[in-house]
């Protein structure tokens, strides 16, 4: 029923913008990135550029490293959203010559890469939320170290990690899954059973969403060392948490000079990582499309989005979104 109210919300606003006076903001062109939770937000920008300022948006399937290098040589995508700065070389130059613009972290906590336990594991078992817990009582975590796929850029960090941390002959072994999904479905396994889990996981997405976990405390971030723990070759492996990541939304130059309400719409544009996650986690259990996540979050987090509009964008939406 909830995702019927979702699917006739967007309906209803689509049939509005159908006559809706495009010239207030013009043709607008928005990455839709291929990971679920940039999806969310270029769908939730979206509808409020097209029902809030009557923005004409235009969604252009990507990824980072295209959408970054499209926007170099020919000024397009307008906005790109989601960008992970830190594991993007490309990214800070563009924006040093004036041909990016960035415009809000809209991943107010930034991107979370970090070593969980299940929260039920936490709670009967706090010892088990360091790292010098878990050494002294291995079997109470399962004896494994659930780790991400081969080709990933965490499957080499996290080695280092493990070797720097002196795994071996420790009684927990490294386990690494084939892929990202029976990474995944492992923590769904263990959440049915309330079995012990131990391992990585990256937030926000619909798994941390829907299965809370805990961070398990480790050594802080050592910059040089988490540098060398991305080296195939590291030759001296440092201990270290991983760093937040600054997740951005970014117009280019020529955009930002020309849609000044636009950019003070997006810079207002952030989702803490419990927002997003919650939101993904009802988008997989409701089967839904991006476009009704949008709407499901517009209609839950009124207090969150609210100030992020124009007065006048904000007496259009309120008259969708009741």
């Amino acid at each position: 029923m909830k995702k019927l109210m979702m699917s006739t919300a967007f309906a209803a606003a689509a049939s509005l913008s159908a006559t809706a006076a495009y010239a207030d903001c013009g043709e607008v062109s928005i990455t839709e990135m291929d990971w679920a939770s940039s999806a969310v937000v270029t769908a939730v920008a979206t509808f409020l550029m097209e029902q809030g300022y009557g923005c004409d948006v235009q969604k252009v399937p990507s990824s980072t490293v295209p959408a970054l290098t499209s926007l170099a040589e020919t000024g397009e995508p307008d906005i790109l959203t989601e960008v992970w700065a830190n594991s993007t070389p490309s990214y800070q130059p563009l924006v040093d010559e004036g041909k990016l613009v960035e415009v809000a972290n809209v991943l107010s906590d930034g991107g979370v890469e970090a070593w969980w336990i299940p929260a039920y594991l936490a709670e009967s078992n706090p010892e088990l939320t360091t790292w010098e817990g878990i050494m002294a009582n291995p079997a109470a975590v399962g004896g494994k170290f659930h780790d991400c796929p081969s080709g990933w850029a965490c499957d080499i960090i996290n080695n280092n990690n493990l070797k720097a941390a002196g795994i071996e002959g420790s009684g927990l072994e490294r386990f690494q899954h084939g892929s990202g999904e029976t990474l995944q479905t492992s923590i769904a396994a263990a959440y049915d059973e309330k079995a012990p889990w131990f391992g990585y996981y990256w937030a926000p997405t619909a798994v941390l969403g829907k299965y809370p976990m805990v961070q398990v405390k480790v050594p802080e971030y050592d910059a040089e060392g988490h540098a060398c723990n991305g080296d195939v070759d590291c030759a001296d492996p440092t201990f270290s948490a991983y760093p937040a990541s600054k997740v951005a939304t970014a117009v280019s130059g020529a955009f930002a000079k020309e849609n000044p309400e636009i950019v003070e719409l997006l810079s207002n544009v952030s989702f803490t990582n419990a927002q997003m996650g919650e939101v993904l986690a009802w988008r997989l259990d409701n089967n839904a499309s991006y476009d009704e996540a949008a709407v499901y979050f517009l209609t839950t987090y009124k207090d969150v989005w609210g100030d992020w509009l124009n007065d006048e964008a904000k007496g259009k939406l309120a008259a969708i979104l009741k």
